[in-house]
Order: C-alpha cells, then structure tokens, then sequence
C-alpha cells in the first residue's frame, strides 16, 4: 500500500517545491493543492462553499482511488489552520489518512519577508495560475496572517499528527529540505 506525506504551512512557505524536490528523490507522486484549487476555481467563486466542497470531493476521491494502486507514496501540499477550532480540518485530514497504512506530516514555516519574496518565484507562477495576480496573491497571503495561525505553536503539532516534524526552511533551499524529509522518515 503506498504511504501518504502531507506538506502543511502557510502560503509561499515552500511546500509544492520541497514537494518538487521530494519527489525526485523518492519516486513519490506529487499531488499539490493547486493541482485542484485551478480547476475549481473556474467553475466555482474561490471564497464560495461550493468551492471548498467540490475541491474536498476531488482531493478525497483521488486519495481514495490512490491507496489501493502499487505507487510507493504520494505526497499533498496544503495549508492547516491551527487556529482555534482545527476540528473540521483535522476531520477533513483525518479521513485522507485513513485511506494510507503509513502516514507522515511535514509542516513548514518561514518568515512573512521570506514567503512574500517566494510568493513572486517563477516556479510558484508557473504552477499556480491565480498566483500570477501579484497584488491579489500578496493581499490573499497577508490576510491569511491575520485571519488564519496556519503554522503550530511550540510542541502542538506532535500531539496532533503523528510522524511530524517541523522545519523552518527561511534559509534552507527546497533540495536540502527534501534530504532532510527523506532522512528523518527513513523514505525510499
């Protein structure tokens, strides 16, 4: 049965190019959040709760198809909201790793002057169409600041996953981010 990672932070933390980097080094296949908000979104109003739950429905039913293939692994990128009540996303996370016997969780952070740099990379634009709207993506990135705590506080997110860790990458390229995954959860 193929094992599922999870790459969780906050936008323009780095998380599809660690994933990038992550799988060339495993054989994983990387499915990044975006892969589903762009196609969504062209159908459904981003801020809509159609949106959120077609996006949910797609992301469920490819986790659920891919558990039972013989691929090694897959690896997710996606934002997790610590704030106060994570019930409803842990539930949404929850019913993803159920589906996979082994799962890991990586969660990212990097300082807000770092992320609003990575927020203009030409890898993010490339693969991220609703990205290329520069002001629109800077506005969206430091609302979430405000609204959402999409890192955790200290020790909080090993009582809630289980084979987590957490890695400040402001100063750590992708590729050596990616080693340090692959080391520390012992992947092929």
């Amino acid at each position: 049965m193929p094992k599922f990672l999870l790459i969780i932070g906050p936008q323009a933390v780095g998380k599809m190019t660690v994933g990038q980097e992550l799988e060339k080094i495993t054989g994983y296949k990387l499915f990044y959040n975006h892969m589903t908000i762009e196609m969504v979104r062209k159908i459904f109003d981003y801020d809509k709760k159609s949106f959120r739950k077609m996006n949910q429905i797609i992301r469920y039913e490819v986790f659920k198809e891919f558990a039972k293939s013989n691929e090694e692994g897959i690896i997710f990128t996606g934002c997790f909201d610590f704030g106060n009540d994570f019930k409803e996303e842990k539930e949404e996370v929850n019913k993803w790793m159920k589906l996979f016997d082994e799962t890991y969780v990586v969660e990212l952070e990097a300082e807000l002057k770092e992320r609003l740099k990575r927020n203009k990379t030409e890898n993010r634009l490339k693969h991220k169409e609703s990205k290329r709207d520069l002001e629109w993506s800077e506005n969206d990135l430091l609302r979430s600041v405000k609204k959402h705590r999409l890192n955790s506080k200290e020790g909080e997110g090993e009582k809630i996953f289980k084979n987590y860790v957490k890695i400040n990458n402001t100063t750590i390229p992708a590729k050596k981010v990616a080693k340090m995954i692959k080391e520390k959860f012992e992947l092929k």
